[in-house]
């Protein structure tokens, strides 16, 4: 049995932008705007939950792996491979 597909993706977080949003790739990071404020947790939260709503994933199947405080963020995401990310963000 093999065990589940899994990735991490570099982000570089944007919050209190006026909606969420997939921007592009910005060097080897993919740039998401969060509409939520950079306060107690709140943004890593709503990209969390962005990211895997915009991949169809449970919201447990994505975490923050890195930089919990940070603009520069390490996602794990489970449940799928990179290429398969890359092609559902379109990116």
């Amino acid at each position: 049995m093999q065990p589940a597909p899994s990735c991490t993706l570099p982000i570089k977080a944007i919050p209190n932008a006026p909606r969420s949003a997939v921007v592009g790739w910005l060097g080897d990071a993919l740039k998401i705007k969060v509409h939520a404020p950079a306060l107690e947790g709140r943004a890593n939260d709503a990209l969390c939950e962005f990211i895997a709503a915009t991949l169809g994933l449970p919201r447990r199947a994505v975490t923050v792996a890195h930089g919990d405080k940070s603009r520069q963020k390490l996602l794990r995401i489970a449940g799928l491979t990179l290429a398969e990310v890359e092609a559902k963000l379109g990116v």
